[in-house]
């Protein structure tokens, strides 16, 4: 009998030195499946419990509206080119009557110039027709002429100040209407703010109308599937679960009274439930640091609720640690929420510790 009780001792002597816990449970992430548009569903393409890959479509929204936003939004950008066109078209003529207006400003300048100097030249005549008057060296025909012709130029300049200040308020003018077109028209190329709005605008409608075909994110298993075809997609709401078959790992809850040598790295057995002959290997990842308390918590009347225990009783908590896995044996399949036993092997963090381990014995599972 005791040759038997030391064979068993000496065969899960691993069990009775490290740290374990019947308290484990495998984990994944789970991703809930969230339609980014509304609509009633008219192609289901998954089946529950399916495994899916990524990209694979899972399911199809009511496209129709969204493709009637798609031409719309086309449309409402075509305008918006046009216009940006016309009102280039626009600056364009503002800028040719800009041009006109500093020719007609030069003119007005030069005919000024030209004006004084005909004053110049036709006073200089007066006075000399006035001088040769009593010398009978002309006739007083001649001196009428040179005064009519000295008072002719002096009203031409005052015709040419004239315009030259309608050159200048036209100048103005011309000068003011660019501007309002310039600034109208905005930037200018794909910079323009009508253009980007309007291109905005029909890649939303794009996206909404790729957004109606819902496409699996990961390699997954649709699980728990309830939608049907004709039910209606709520944007922003969840629709499935889809548990990611690439994040699978391991939670073993021990005691607070064990993890004191456990280290991340260190080499881990789990012996799951559904597959008590067949362990899987893993790593310690992580122990967590935190885990909710009941005690202290708010409760009615905003006093804190606290249980009663019994001061000869101490119940260890259980801290999370969290179990990376190796590649699983043949035959075994992971699920969310089975349960099994998890042993921590300590001290393996730092060593190549390829000692092999048997299953938890049916007494520890």
């Amino acid at each position: 009998m005791l040759i038997t009780v030391a064979a068993v001792l000496l065969k899960y002597w691993d069990y009775v030195v490290n740290p374990w816990t019947r308290d484990g449970q495998v984990r994944a992430d789970v991703i809930q499946i969230t339609p980014r548009v509304s609509g009633p569903i008219v192609r289901l393409a998954i089946e529950d419990n399916q495994l899916v890959k990524a990209g694979d479509l899972l399911y199809e929204i009511d496209p129709r509206t969204f493709a009637a936003n798609v031409a719309q939004a086309s449309a409402q950008y075509d305008k918006a080119k046009d216009n940006y066109t016309a009102q280039e078209k626009q600056v364009e003529a503002a800028e040719a009557n800009v041009e006109v207006a500093r020719a007609s400003l030069a003119q007005a300048s030069a005919a000024i110039k030209q004006a004084d100097a005909e004053i110049e030249q036709n006073k200089a005549e007066y006075q000399r027709q006035q001088e040769l008057l009593p010398q009978k060296a002309t006739s007083q025909k001649s001196v009428e002429r040179a005064k009519a012709n000295y008072q002719v130029a002096v009203q031409q300049r005052l015709g040419a100040v004239a315009s030259l200040a309608q050159a200048k308020a036209s100048l103005l003018e011309s000068e003011a209407d660019l501007a309002e077109t310039r600034a109208t028209l905005g930037a200018a190329g794909d910079a323009n703010a009508s253009l980007r709005e309007a291109q905005a605008a029909l890649e939303e409608a794009e996206l909404n109308l790729e957004f109606a075909q819902v496409r699996a994110p990961v390699d997954g298993y649709v699980t728990n599937l309830n939608l049907r075809l004709g039910s209606q997609a709520v944007a922003n709401q969840p629709a499935l679960a889809l548990v990611d078959i690439n994040s699978y790992w391991v939670h073993g809850f021990f005691k607070e009274t064990l993890v004191e040598d456990i280290r991340k790295g260190d080499k881990a057995i789990v012996t799951l439930m559904s597959y008590p002959d067949k362990p899987v290997t893993g790593r310690v990842d992580s122990l967590g640091w935190g885990i909710a308390q009941e005690d202290g918590s708010t409760g009615e009347d905003l006093l804190p609720n606290v249980s009663p225990t019994f001061e000869w009783i101490r119940l260890a908590q259980r801290v999370p640690v969290r179990i990376h896995l190796d590649e699983l044996p043949e035959g075994v399949e992971l699920r969310v929420g089975t349960t099994g036993s998890v042993l921590v092997m300590t001290g393996s963090a730092d060593s190549d510790h390829d000692k092999s381990v048997p299953p938890a014995p049916s007494a520890l599972q």
